[in-house]
């Protein structure tokens, strides 16, 4: 009991520590302690609940909604839960909206695989547009822009998944990196301050004029001073003449081949652009075909989870009949990551009962001469364990189809008896079945 209490004791602590961290937008840190909370005891509900609420604020709404119907399903009465999934069920709109958020990410993804970055950065801007707190869209994007060394729309996104999760490690792995690369290129170079003075030494400006001045050599007379003048304004001279023309000269056609390669760069961006937009109209015209279908799909997601819940509830009340029959409309691959882990515990402790309390209805049904609903519970039992309670099973199907009159399937299940019984009574007995059809076959 100690021990017991110990549990429960962490699982509050690390409950609180998640509350703690999610006031102040440490989601990811939030989920990691709610999480742990879990491990230590599943029966937490508030613990599972903030969970659910995080992972919504995170945008990761399938993870939310694995979590509020495991959670109402371990306690069905006063559970915030309920509130949660009657909100977005009575919403088909946020529903339709969640599920084109799923389908668009992906095809994000898919796009990143084929190398087709500028068809991602469509898709995850209409993700964000609506789903615009989904943080993994937020990184996947400004990691897109930082391999096209767009860094300050990287740092953009990158701030904008911060302000809802303030310590997301990814994000602020590649935030420093952004901080990096655009520090570098503000900061190509500097020049040394010896450099500078060595410059200012050699030389100074007079008018328009940049006149050379030796450093090793000192005037001492005016006739000199004079000389020197008249030799200065030559040398400008012929400096403007043949250095500073030519190079106004040069830097105009610079300019104008700078100008040039820019209409050049603005004209090839408008034809991607072109392009991109018409890649999207095509996207589009595939996305009016498929959303006829999306509010079904959404709702589809909604169903599943209450089919799973229905097993949960029937298994709690040991209607094992019920949960097993219940367990087959469950599509796994509509649930969640917790969802799916869920789905196989619970499938395994159903599938331990199911067998035999199918088998005993079957059974039931078989002595009463209910030979067409003994069917039905016996080829589930065959279906599962085919030599079950040593070949009764296989027995009694067997004589429950000669019984209807269905010969191919008594015909079939007879010669598996005999097959597998050989030396038994019930063996025998299906062997002189198997005998007098094949008597009645012959001409």
């Amino acid at each position: 009991m100690n021990s017991y209490n110990k549990i429960i004791s962490m699982s509050n602590a690390l409950y609180n520590d998640g509350l703690e961290k999610a006031k102040v937008r440490d989601l990811s840190g939030a989920a990691h302690a709610l999480r742990k909370s879990l491990r230590y005891y599943k029966g937490n509900i508030q613990a599972r609940n903030l969970l659910g609420l995080v992972y919504f604020e995170m945008g990761e709404a399938v993870d939310a909604l694995s979590e509020w119907v495991i959670s109402r399903s371990l306690q069905p009465k006063d559970n915030l839960a309920e509130h949660y999934l009657e909100e977005i069920q009575s919403n088909r709109s946020r529903l339709s909206t969640i599920n084109q958020t799923i389908k668009k990410y992906n095809q994000a993804l898919q796009y990143c695989h084929q190398g087709s970055n500028d068809l991602a950065i469509i898709q995850l801007k209409k993700v964000l547009t609506m789903n615009p707190k989904l943080i993994k869209g937020y990184q996947l994007l400004a990691l897109l822009y930082m391999e096209e060394g767009k860094y300050g729309h990287a740092r953009k996104e990158l701030r904008e998944a911060a302000e809802i999760d303030t310590s997301n490690i990814i994000t602020l792995r590649y935030l420093r990196e952004v901080n990096q690369k655009m520090g570098e290129e503000a900061h190509p170079g500097k020049e040394s301050k010896k450099e500078k003075k060595r410059k200012k030494a050699m030389s100074y400006q007079s008018g328009n004029d940049v006149i050379i001045q030796p450093t090793n050599v000192r005037d001492f007379t005016p006739l000199m001073t004079i000389i020197n003048l008249v030799v200065g304004v030559g040398i400008g001279m012929l400096i403007t003449w043949f250095l500073i023309i030519p190079a106004i000269r040069q830097d105009k056609v610079a300019e104008a081949k700078k100008t040039e390669v820019e209409a050049s760069d603005a004209l090839a961006e408008k034809n991607q652009e072109i392009k991109s937009l018409k890649n999207e109209i095509e996207d589009r015209d595939k996305q009016i075909e498929q959303m006829k279908n999306d509010s079904s799909d959404a709702q589809k997601v909604v169903d599943n989870y209450e089919a799973f819940l229905k097993v949960y509830e029937a298994f709690a009340q040991q209607n094992i009949l019920e949960a097993g029959d219940t367990m087959e409309k469950v599509e796994v691959g509509l649930l969640g990551a917790q969802g799916k882990a869920s789905y196989q515990s619970l499938k395994s402790a159903v599938d331990e009962q199911y067998t035999e309390v199918v088998y005993k209805k079957a059974e039931e049904d078989y002595n009463a001469q209910r030979y067409a609903e003994a069917i039905v519970g016996l080829e589930k039992v065959v279906a599962a364990e085919e030599d079950y309670n040593d070949g009764y099973a296989i027995y009694y199907l067997a004589n429950s189809y000669q019984a209807t009159g269905d010969v191919e399937n008594a015909k079939k299940y007879h010669q598996r008896m005999v097959d597998l019984h050989p030396g038994t009574l019930r063996g025998g007995k299906s062997r002189q079945y198997l005998n007098q059809l094949e008597r009645q076959e012959q001409p």
